[in-house]
């Protein structure tokens, strides 16, 4: 399943509806063969990444992106979801920091919605 603008904006729009943070969207095309989009987002603390990523398994179904698996949870310092063409990262500060992935994928366009 292609993703669309439409889609990918709403899914940008969700972090941001629960005070998510350095919300970036990440183009692999080309460059992963696993998924053609992450989206980072940072919460303050275990509690409100928990939220956000409730946030996402609860309304991506309802603009057509699947939640297929969700990993991190119950401790929420880094939850990630994959919906196929789409993985969401939610993590805290400190693992953000630590795990640098927009380092790690240095070569991916990052995308301006």
């Amino acid at each position: 399943m292609e993703l669309d603008l439409k889609q990918l904006k709403y899914a940008v729009s969700l972090a941001e509806e629960k005070k998510g943070k350095d919300i970036i969207l990440l183009n692999l095309k080309g460059i992963s063969l696993v998924t053609d989009y992450f989206l980072l987002a940072t919460g303050n603390s275990v509690i409100q990444v928990k939220a956000i990523a409730s946030h996402f398994k609860e309304k991506l179904p309802e603009v057509g992106i699947p939640v297929l698996r969700e990993e991190g949870l119950p401790e929420a310092t880094w939850v990630l979801i994959d919906c196929g063409d789409l993985v969401v990262h939610v993590m805290t500060p400190e693992t953000r920091e630590f795990y640098n992935i927009e380092r790690l994928w240095g070569d991916a366009e990052v995308m301006s919605l």
